[in-house]
């Protein structure tokens, strides 16, 4: 139960963190000066992957272990709906949103920051999603 409780505490914890970024950080990219911009946002990745990192490694490993070891008479729905809601958030994040932050990294892009925000609302969806999930497998 207690790795059940880490594993919702982590889903949570993301969760809250992107939702954050995606109406409070992304939104206010528009108040920096253009000329600024690019020192900015390579500021603003180093910092990001500060919190994201730990956040992400520490879901693939409690996610690994709920997929392999499964705890007696925990069902496997939730397991495998949010492993897939991690996978969602994952592969968007390296494929979709990683090279969009390069790209405004390069110099102010709307286009880009349009882009991005829309890539940011699936991957917190994603995330809400695997948090619901998590919180069914600790109330299963």
């Amino acid at each position: 139960m207690t790795l059940l409780v880490v594993h919702l505490a982590l889903t949570a914890a993301y969760a809250g963190f992107q939702w954050t970024v995606r109406a409070l950080v992304y939104p206010q990219f528009t108040l920096v000066p253009p000329d600024a911009f690019p020192r900015y946002e390579r500021r603003h990745q180093q910092l990001v992957v500060r919190v994201v990192g730990p956040l992400f490694a520490g879901q693939g490993v409690t996610t690994l272990w709920l997929l392999t070891a499964r705890p007696a008479g925990t069902p496997l729905a939730p397991v495998l709906v949010g492993a897939a809601c991690l996978a969602v958030v994952l592969v968007v994040t390296g494929l979709l949103a990683v090279p969009l932050h390069r790209r405004l990294g390069a110099g102010w892009d709307d286009a880009a920051l349009r882009r991005l925000l829309r890539v940011d609302t699936v991957r917190a969806v994603a995330a809400t999603a695997g948090t619901a999930a998590a919180l069914w497998l600790v109330l299963a």
